[in-house]
């Protein structure tokens, strides 16, 4: 059981809020604070597991609680404004929800804190709807999944292709973005190669050269072994079978 606080100046964003998480068995409200004073001494007093946090408040807002706190458990961010999503995953937000906030995207909300509280490992808790927080000690981009275009293993790190954007190299390994992006259309295709199906322009088979595929929005190939171009050709056909060199 999640026990979870929420802190939001708005009755009923909260009242919203704690109803949609009514229906979430594995959630228990065991808390509530309509502003950032109030909320610092309930988190002393209850410890929840994580909260659920709105940004702009009277007097301080939900950044300045999270600095003044010397324990923050995980947070959720729940607000109307989409341009704090950057600055939220920079201070380690597990997600950054949009009121009004659906229940279907509540749910995988729900997924990700369970992984972060590390829990059994979530079921696709990314929808190529969703949008993911990359970030290395120079920057955090947060990108449309969408735009993610391969993800290649290097050592502990992960190398991020991202649509017409310089490669990312992401202190994550490999396994932890293939059990967390959806499959399809993420496909691993060997052990240190995931690619988005959806992105693949083309397979070019050389015999003196090998197996290599073209990404639309990335200006570099990616090469291929036996195996994951055997994993290609069995990937679902409605994201191959339009694709040239695949049938040979």
């Amino acid at each position: 059981m999640l026990r979870v606080m929420l802190v939001d100046d708005e009755p009923l964003a909260r009242r919203g809020l704690r109803d949609l998480l009514a229906a979430r068995p594995e959630v228990e409200v065991a808390g509530e604070a309509d502003c950032v004073e109030a909320a610092k001494t309930m988190i002393g007093k209850i410890r929840p597991d994580a909260l659920f946090l709105d940004i702009r408040m009277p007097e301080a807002d939900g950044f300045e609680l999270l600095s003044s706190l010397k324990e923050c458990p995980p947070v959720i961010f729940v607000t109307a404004y989409s341009e704090y999503a950057v600055r939220a995953f920079e201070v380690q937000a597990v997600d950054y929800l949009l009121k009004p906030v659906r229940p279907k995207r509540l749910v995988q909300a729900i997924r990700r804190l369970q992984a972060a509280l590390g829990g059994p490992d979530p079921v696709n808790p990314y929808g190529m709807s969703d949008r993911i927080c990359l970030r290395t000690p120079e920057k955090t981009l947060v990108a449309p999944l969408g735009d993610i275009i391969a993800l290649q293993a290097d050592k502990d790190f992960t190398r991020v292709t991202v649509a017409d954007a310089p490669p990312l190299m992401i202190c994550q390994s490999l396994g932890v973005y293939e059990r967390n992006l959806p499959n399809p259309p993420f496909l691993r295709v060997d052990r240190s190669t995931i690619l988005n199906l959806t992105r693949i322009h083309s397979v070019e088979i050389s015999p003196s050269r090998g197996a290599r595929v073209f990404l639309n929005g990335s200006a570099t190939s990616i090469p291929l072994g036996r195996a994951a171009l055997r994993r290609l050709r069995l990937a679902i056909p409605q994201y191959l079978s339009n694709i040239s060199g695949l049938d040979t």
